[in-house]
């Protein structure tokens, strides 16, 4: 890795953001055959660009590996899902989007966003690599593309006079190896007065919450708004509007436009939030290097939690089976001795065992069969719905646990 290259402004990258040692793909379940063969491990070590403060990984699979068959349905997730709903009826009021708008959404999974346009008569395109969470959305009615985005694929769009009048890309440009032709790519599907959406999890939350758990190799970049804005202002997009969210532990939704349409004037929350990043180091590399010592701390303090539980002969379990509690388990060691199993609402996940720690994933009917005394959220951005979802764990005295930012009990 010593001749890694910045993905956007080809600097030589030097400087480490953390070591989280090695990992298979955070997405690449085991079946019980699967069991007795080998996983491939990859470093799990991202970097910072001293230029433009990009936190990145090196490319170690192609996205067409990755996404061949992917593990994550958006719509499992009813906050998530109550969240594009908001987000739709704020788009269609905010860019007054009717049935002659053409509103495209890149990444747009299993369709759970653009059903909600679809139920407005707004004609609506999904674009989505991965084929059987496409077939997914094909099979709700969703239009969907079945492919990557970049500018290939948008020279094609743009030669049937597919242009969006609302473009949305949420949590897809982490996923990004080569962030050039996918911006391009988004320049050329945009109409002159279309908009663009981003989501993406805010670098800034990331290192205030210790977030590490967020970082896996499918997450190929870690975004600031000041490296973003660089990254759009280059192909010519401007963000005109900012919103902070708290989806997915802290994220940023970035409203973009042609530099060339003066109709969006920049609201203050841009020059507020950029100005919130400078005072907090986003701009100074020392900012970035000292992540790690937070990130081993945490690392000791679940351990310890989860080994002293062990002494104590209480039972734990886990809920949920996401990528981010992968990079958790695999970086802190954790195996089956300290947590003997995960569920999950997914049933593509059930059955199956967690890449490297090989944990089970089961139904989350077995809580109620097994009583643990203390359940572990591994997806913590979900701390508030999986509670109420399990608050029945209560009746025998178990209790909640979340690793991040650092291990806290729930009664």
């Amino acid at each position: 890795m010593s001749d890694q290259k910045c993905r956007y402004c080809g600097t030589l990258i030097k400087h480490s953001f953390c070591d989280l040692g090695t990992a298979p793909l955070s997405n690449a379940f085991l079946s019980e055959k699967q069991l007795t063969e080998r996983e491939i491990y990859y470093p799990l070590h991202p970097k910072v660009c001293s230029s433009c403060f990009l936190v990145q990984l090196p490319q170690f699979q192609t996205p067409g590996e990755i996404f061949q068959e992917y593990a994550y349905f958006s719509s499992y997730s009813s906050s998530w899902v109550e969240h594009v709903k908001t987000y739709t009826d704020h788009a269609i009021k905010r860019f007054d989007l009717n049935q002659k708008s053409q509103v495209i959404e890149i990444a747009s999974n299993d369709g759970y966003l653009l059903s909600h346009f679809k139920e407005r008569n707004i004609p609506i395109l999904g674009i989505e690599p991965a084929e059987n969470v496409a077939a997914s959305a094909i099979e709700k009615g969703i239009p969907t593309r079945v492919q990557f985005f970049g500018v290939e694929s948008a020279r094609k769009m743009q030669a049937e006079d597919i242009l969006a009048d609302l473009l949305i890309g949420n949590n897809v440009l982490a996923h990004v190896p080569d962030l050039h032709d996918f911006v391009g790519g988004m320049k050329l599907i945009l109409k002159e007065r279309g908009r663009i959406t981003l989501e993406f999890p805010h670098l800034l939350t990331l290192i205030e919450q210790n977030q590490f758990d967020t970082i896996y190799h499918e997450h190929f970049s870690y975004f600031s708004l000041f490296t973003v804005k660089q990254i759009f202002l280059k192909h010519k997009l401007k963000i005109f509007d900012v919103d902070t969210l708290e989806t997915h532990g802290g994220s940023i939704r970035i409203y973009l436009c042609h530099e060339e349409d003066e109709t969006e004037k920049p609201a203050q929350a841009v020059t507020d939030l950029l100005e919130k990043e400078s005072a907090a180091g986003l701009n100074r590399i020392e900012t970035y290097t000292a992540f790690s010592g937070k990130v081993e701390e945490t690392r000791l303090g679940c351990l310890s939690f989860l080994i002293s539980l062990k002494y104590d002969e209480k039972k734990v379990a886990g809920y949920g089976a996401p990528a981010k509690g992968n990079t958790l388990l695999n970086y802190c060691g954790i195996r089956s001795d300290l947590l003997p199993y995960t569920v999950d609402q997914n049933p593509y996940k059930q059955g199956k065992f967690l890449p490297g720690s090989r944990i089970p994933v089961c139904h989350p009917d077995k809580i109620r069969e097994t009583k643990p005394d203390y359940l572990i959220i591994l997806p913590w951005n979900l701390k508030d719905e999986i509670m109420s979802q399990m608050s029945f764990i209560r009746e025998w005295g178990g209790k909640f646990v979340v690793p991040i930012p650092r291990t806290q009990v729930f009664s």
